[in-house]
């Protein structure tokens, strides 16, 4: 089968799905895997053959792409260019020397752990083996006694505690198990065997409970950890807190416990200026509440109806496998929030994909309140203030952060296109293999990038990661606008083995769609932003390099 072939049979599969189901193109949820296609897919017969090279086609038009895929694109007048890219570098021999050592770091410290997980099984070996000639000998001890005892079958064990009591003491005998206690022994001894198997570790929570969780899924907070911690203390304490100092040890990331009041100064929300604080925060907070009064009984009126019914149909949408988003409560606030955003932006209103961008946000300034997990976290526990208080805070400061990539939204949405091209002439400077290959398979930038563009990734990594790559945006001078882009070639190349093994469009688009990344953890996020962070320094000043 042809590649023209190839992808009309991939798009027809696709395209067609109705908006927010877990593999449409756009607007797929993460984990973005469906087992039924993906088992279409492949079944035999169903996989072309490889494709023969020849001349690619031109690329699909923006307008092309638009018109296959079922999302709602709304009507406005365009917005601005977007900022220069050239920003201010962001002290540059702090920033490289964290990249150069995360990179050399990180597979020093594979290297240990799977040394120290060798020897830890052999040591669990060695150890199964001597408990379990221990049980032996106890097993021949207790057959010894058992020939010459005379006690009574109602003799108490009220202090025994064995694998099949489920947790509670056994009172007496009879009320033990039925079987020889050779039998008994021998289930001890299995279950012994068991535990002194390696064990596999604990599954990562959707959403990271600790700042610096990774994925070895350790929640110990280690001396450096603390180290940093303090620092942030120290700096937040003082009457005005030295912005740059902060994004200098934001960049690497921001413990959970300090993260609220450090996106909030980073972001613009909040002033340096410590005894202001309060008073901006309470005048914000009822100014917020004041456009709730204003517009949002508005949301039936003819002209809005629209915006509310696309936001309404997409808030369910939003981070599906998280049990807090699916909440009443907690989707009743961002269709509040982004339905009073999208009638005060008349430019963009409310496009597909703003949705996800309230949810870092709304988790951050949730954990303000709480100190136990939350995503299965019950909303309707915290206080009425707190959570008028947290509604306010996502709302101000997600319209922060789309004020610098608004033209992302508006009409035609010319700031995705822009950094659409941008990343594939990146991509073609950095790894010309990689490019080739999706020139050779006619995979347009476009039918991938989009979505990295749009959603800044939130649907290509788990929610945790997000977190932890937007402490780093957050201090990165244009970190969303621009620093993005070197994110996602990074990520892109990241992939470049998998990327070169597929042989045809489907296998390519199935893999770009759905790369691997749920057990993604806090390691693996800082050596992805290390390697941007090179690019950046390579790429951003320097044209000539940049395009052919």
């Amino acid at each position: 089968m042809s590649n023209d072939g190839n992808k009309k049979q991939f798009w027809k599969r696709n395209a067609a799905k109705v908006p927010g189901s877990i593999q449409h193109v756009y607007g797929a949820q993460h984990p973005p895997f469906d087992p039924l296609l993906h088992a279409n897919l492949i079944k035999a017969g169903n996989r072309p053959p490889p494709a023969t090279p020849g001349k690619p086609k031109k690329a699909t038009t923006f307008q092309e792409f638009e018109s296959i895929t079922s999302d709602a694109w709304d009507v406005g007048d365009d917005d601005d260019e977007l900022l220069a890219m050239a920003a201010q570098n962001l002290n540059i021999d702090v920033v490289m020397e964290t990249a150069n050592k995360v990179i050399e770091n990180h597979s020093k410290q594979q290297e240990k752990q799977r040394q120290d997980d060798t020897t830890e099984l052999g040591q669990r070996e060695e150890d199964t083996q001597e408990e379990v000639a221990e049980e032996e000998d106890e097993e021949d001890e207790e057959d010894l006694v058992g020939e010459g005892d005379t006690t009574s079958p109602e003799v108490s064990f009220a202090s025994q505690s064995g694998p099949y009591t489920d947790g509670r003491l056994v009172k007496s005998q009879s009320e033990a198990p039925i079987g020889s206690p050779k039998d008994a022994a021998g289930e001890h001894a299995a279950l012994h065997r068991q535990r002194s198997l390696p064990h596999r570790p604990p599954v990562i929570p959707l959403v990271a409970r600790m700042a610096d969780q990774n994925t070895s899924g350790t929640p110990a907070m280690t001396e450096r950890e603390a180290s940093r911690l303090d620092k942030f203390k120290q700096l937040l304490a003082g009457p005005n807190t030295d912005l740059e100092e902060l994004r200098k040890l934001s960049w690497s990331g921001i413990p959970r416990q300090v993260r609220p009041i450090t996106w909030k100064l980073l972001s613009g929300y909040l002033p340096a200026n410590a005894e202001r604080r309060d008073s901006v925060l309470q005048r914000k907070r009822q100014e917020y509440f004041g456009f709730i009064q204003q517009y949002y009984d508005s949301r039936n009126d003819e002209h809005h109806q629209d915006t509310y019914r696309q936001i309404h149909i997409d808030i369910p949408r939003t981070n599906p496998l998280i049990p807090l988003f699916q909440q009443a409560s907690v989707q009743e606030i961002f269709e509040r929030i982004l339905f009073i955003w999208a009638i005060r932006h008349p430019a963009s209103g409310y496009v597909q994909g703003i949705n996800d961008l309230v949810t870092p946000f709304f988790v951050v300034y949730v954990f303000e309140y709480i100190e136990e997990e939350v995503e299965n976290f019950d909303v309707s526990s915290l206080e009425e203030e707190a959570l008028r208080n947290i509604e306010a805070d996502s709302f101000w400061c997600m319209s922060k952060l789309l004020d610098g990539i608004q033209d992302n939204y508006t009409f035609a949405q010319p700031g995705i296109q822009r950094k659409v091209k941008a990343l594939e002439e990146l991509v073609s400077r950095i790894d010309e293999s990689v490019h080739r290959h999706m020139q050779q398979y006619e995979v347009e930038y476009l039918q991938f990038a989009f979505r990295w563009m749009n959603n800044l990734l939130m649907r290509e990594l788990p929610l945790r990661c997000t977190i932890r790559l937007w402490d780093t945006y957050q201090a990165e001078p244009e970190g969303f606008s621009h620093f993005h882009l070197y994110v996602c070639a990074a990520f892109l190349v990241r992939w470049r083995k998998e990327i070169l093994e597929e042989r045809d469009f489907q296998g390519l688009m199935i893999l770009l769609q759905n790369l691997p990344t749920m057990h993604w953890g806090n390691e693996e996020v800082s050596v992805l932003l290390a390697e941007a962070y090179r690019l950046k320094f390579a790429f951003a000043d320097a044209p000539n390099h940049y395009k052919r």
